[in-house]
């Protein structure tokens, strides 16, 4: 049984099926939009409303909310508790970022491309990648 930090996006549809299927095929997963600590995960707009059009100045005050400085704790400790990480794209920076976390940490880092992207030649640096739901638990497992 693996400990899994699914790395996606909130608009990626792909996201809730793969955290149901990775539950069901026996692995612990960190699930970011339903956290164990509180119900729905982080957004900047439970700071801000109108964050999309922060400035750098209310941007790097934003960083300093209590609400993100407890989701970035969450997030933290759940790279460092998981031993895998699913990059299921499309996903944006954050995501990226986790995945590159998990491989400096050297963690086994997966790259799930349910639908074909454009090509990345930078994902040789993790474990694999696959196109679908079967050949990604199978690398897990």
């Amino acid at each position: 049984m693996a400990r899994i930090y699914v790395a996606s996006s909130w608009r990626n549809a792909y996201y809730p099926d793969v955290v149901v299927r990775l539950r069901q095929a026996g692995h612990e997963v960190y699930d970011f939009r339903n956290p164990p600590h509180c119900g729905n995960g982080f957004r900047w707009t439970d700071i801000d409303p109108k964050a999309i059009d922060w400035s750098f100045n209310q941007y790097e005050s934003g960083l300093r909310n209590p609400l993100a400085e407890r989701q970035f704790k969450a997030d933290l400790d759940a790279l460092a508790w998981a031993d895998t990480c699913v990059l299921v794209l499309p996903c944006g920076r954050s995501a990226h970022t986790e995945a590159g976390w998990m491989a400096g940490a050297g963690k086994r880092v997966i790259v799930f491309i349910p639908e074909m992207q454009e090509p990345e030649l930078m994902y040789k640096l993790f474990d694999g990648v696959c196109d679908n739901i079967d050949k990604l638990i199978g690398l897990i497992n």
